[in-house]
């Protein structure tokens, strides 16, 4: 107990001296604060060493006194607010760092640190002061945001960048209002729709520099998410898909055919999973989709006095054409704005195929798209022109009539179709691609002989009809006429199995039994804590009387529920009549009949995923040697880029080639990067001469000559008799002797 009090005197005396010390302190620092402030500009450099020096201690010790302190951040912010632009660079970082600190000590709130910081920011001149201020507003928002959202202080200061914007939109100063937003966003620390209307109005913004910032927010050019690298867990047994492939025939191609279709729907997995790269949740954040795309469309576009470049309004055009064809806007004059830069020799033009693609969906009329199709097909689908432009040309066609199939006429559709005999690698590709499209989506559109085998069966029987303008098609779970199939394929088993024509009330039990199995895949213990099953009679009928009943008693009743699947088919068909399938009363869709009929289980969402990969993976290998690519349905929300429209159908080994091609990098030498670093003597002499320029033998000449130069050659060296070998060698041992043809001794 001595001990401890005696440690606890001490602690008090040096408590009492310290506080002595630090008033000796702040009394110095007071003096060279009003100094400074009756003459900032005149203080020499020798004299301000130490006020730096004492504010770097005074802030360090602030939270010890506090009541000492409490006047110290007025006066920093003030003499930084008041004197920034004379004060020396070193002594306005210091202050900056100390009033961060203080709030780091929770001296004062950050509302009051930001206030002081923002309006400093869009005045200053300084870049080194502009940067520090930047990092520091950009830092304190991410800590006050760190353990829960401070919506307080982020409606505060949201509130103030988005007054910035609109208070004057010619001024640069809404730059910083986007550069803000753009870095919080990226960090996840603003992502509601404040931010998005932000942008927004910076979008409309009259400043050229202000506008594109907002525009590139939007279309995620400048985007740096920072993501997890950590893979996902692979949903597909691939064990099993690997042992179903090679069931019929194991060859090495057909190994790897399925590791390349393998590998695709894996990545489209993945794909669906993860985060877009672009930023489209910010454009599902718009409050007003229709009214944002007309307002920069008529702002930027199509008024005479916009301040952008040809550049700027290619940013502008991506952003209201995937506006419209996300949202599925209505935007009719957007579509006569493309006429004049579908030509060849427009700079950017794939850009602006890529930008009308994206900007069609299935509510467009077709009308207005024919005009632009026809153009398409008129001016870069030809055979007067180079092959790059005539695959940019079917490429942008199969991306509109994907979206939008009704914009194509038959007499059009079956000259484009003509070009996949084209010798041209990229034209047969992108012809094949708007054929195989076609087959999908309008295959009454082809010829008979251009249709295939099974897009002409699914026209007799029906299932392929023909699209009209305006038809979104039945709504559904995708691949559920898969699932469909595979259970009447396991009851049809089942029956064999046990040797039952039909299905019978045993059957109909263990069926029951299945499904209540099914549904604890996921969770077997989800029901222990439930009070169970209240158990009702369902025997009992609740009869209803109406006066219409009694009128209708001597009328058949309604047959009873038929066990087994022909006769349910036979008794549904006796009641429906011509009249009540085209009114809509009947359900015709047969894949509807299994969601309609029961609630799938997890077992069965397992299953169906297991299926649409399967059928995935089997569309991806073919099933014959003639195998054309189909495009699967587009997706809205997936970007279109001009280096889709130019090699989107080219294989992948053209794609790697022009890409090391515009990067300069050749293929061959860096597929044998390898190899290269491990050469003869004479290999690495013989490369250094051809890099000089120098000649080589004329022995390594002929080796490097074409083989069907040195046919002639060959075949007389073969006719030759005894004699005429005999005369050519010694002619050949005398030129040797006097030094070759020109006698070089």
């Amino acid at each position: 107990m001595g001990k401890r009090k005696l440690g606890a005197l001490e602690k008090i005396d040096a408590d009492l001296l310290y506080r002595e010390e630090f008033l000796r302190q702040y009394e110095q620092y007071e003096a060279q604060r009003d100094i400074f402030r009756t003459a900032p500009a005149s203080s020499v450099t020798s004299s301000l060493v130490p006020f730096r020096d004492l504010i770097d201690f005074v802030a360090h010790i602030a939270d010890c006194y506090p009541d000492l302190t409490t006047n110290f951040f007025g006066d920093l912010s003030d003499i930084l607010t008041k004197h920034h632009a004379e004060l020396e660079p070193e002594l306005r970082e210091k202050i900056v760092g100390c009033l961060a600190l203080l709030r780091k000590k929770d001296l004062v709130d950050s509302q009051k640190l930001l206030l002081t910081f923002f309006p400093i920011l869009t005045t200053t001149t300084s870049k080194s002061l502009r940067a520090v201020l930047f990092q520091r507003i950009v830092s304190e928002l991410r800590t006050a945001n760190a353990k829960t959202h401070n919506h307080k202080l982020n409606r505060s200061f949201q509130t103030l960048l988005f007054d910035l914007v609109t208070s004057d939109r010619d001024s640069p100063k809404g730059l910083w209002a986007v550069k803000l937003t753009r870095d919080l966003w990226r960090r996840r620390v603003w992502t509601d729709s404040k931010a998005v209307e932000i942008m927004k109005e910076a979008s409309l913004s009259d400043n050229a520099k202000v506008a594109v910032g907002g525009v590139r927010f939007f279309l995620g050019v400048d985007q740096d998410l920072e993501e997890s690298d950590s893979e996902e867990e692979d949903t597909v047994d691939v064990r099993k898909l690997k042992h179903q492939a090679g069931v019929t025939k194991k060859t090495k191609k057909r190994l790897r055919t399925f590791d390349k279709a393998m590998a695709t729907v894996k990545k489209k997995q993945r794909a669906k999973g993860q985060p877009h790269p672009l930023n489209f949740s910010a454009l599902h954040l718009l409050h007003d989709p229709q009214g944002f795309a007309e307002a920069i469309f008529s702002r930027h576009l199509q008024s005479s006095k916009s301040k952008l470049n040809l550049a700027q309004k290619l940013l502008v055009l991506q952003l209201v054409s995937r506006l419209v064809g996300l949202h599925k806007l209505t935007l009719i004059s957007l579509y006569s704005y493309f006429l004049k830069y579908l030509t060849p020799r427009q700079p950017s033009v794939t850009s602006f195929l890529a930008s009308l693609a994206q900007a069609t969906h299935n509510l467009v009329p077709p009308d207005v798209l024919e005009p632009l199709v026809q153009k398409i097909a008129n001016e870069f689908v030809s055979e007067a022109v180079a092959s790059e432009v005539a695959s940019a040309g079917l490429n942008a066609i199969r991306e509109i009539c994907m979206r939008q199939p009704l914009a194509m006429t038959d007499t059009l559709l079956q000259d484009l179709v003509q070009y996949r005999k084209s010798k041209d690698k990229a034209v047969m590709m992108a012809a094949k691609g708007l054929l195989g499209s076609y087959r999908e989506v309008g295959p009454e559109m082809l010829r008979k002989r251009d249709r295939g085998k099974d897009a002409a069966m699914g026209v007799r029987s029906g299932e392929r009809k023909e699209r009209r303008f305006g038809d979104t098609g039945d709504g559904g779970i995708e691949g559920l006429d898969l699932l469909e199939k595979w259970k009447a394929e396991e009851e049809q088993r089942k029956r064999d199995e046990k040797g039952i024509d039909g299905v019978d009330e045993d059957e109909d039990e263990d069926e029951d039994e299945d499904d209540s199995a099914a549904w604890e895949v996921d969770s077997e213990d989800s029901g222990a804590d439930s009070g169970g099953w209240i158990n009702a009679d369902s025997d009992v009928e609740i009869e209803l009387s109406d006066s219409e009943d009694d009128d209708d008693e001597d009328e058949e009743p309604y047959p009873k529920k038929v066990k087994g699947e022909n006769d349910a088919v036979e008794a549904s068909n006796e009641k429906v009549t011509p009249e009540d399938t085209e009114n809509g009363l009947v359900n015709t869709n047969p894949t509807a009949n299994l969601a309609t009929r029961k609630i799938l289980t997890p077992a069965d969402l397992a299953k169906l995923q297991e299926l649409k990969t399967q059928a995935s993976i089997n569309k991806l290998m073919g099933t014959s040697k003639r195998r054309v690519q189909i495009s699967d349905k587009p997706d809205p929300e997936a970007p279109i880029t001009a280096t889709d429209i130019s090699t989107s159908m080219l294989p992948r080994n053209h794609k790697l080639r022009q890409q090391q091609e515009a990067s300069g990098v050749d293929a061959d030498d860096e597929d044998a990067q390898d190899k290269h670093k491990h050469r003869s003597r004479a290999a690495i002499r013989h490369a250094n001469k051809l890099a000089a320029g120098k000649s080589t033998t004329n022995k390594e000449k002929a080796r490097r000559k074409n083989v069907l130069m040195t046919l002639g050659k060959a075949r007389a060296k073969g006719k030759r008799s005894l004699v005429e070998t005999s005369r050519v060698l010694k002619v050949h041992a005398e030129r040797g002797k006097r030094g070759g043809r020109r006698g070089n001794k």
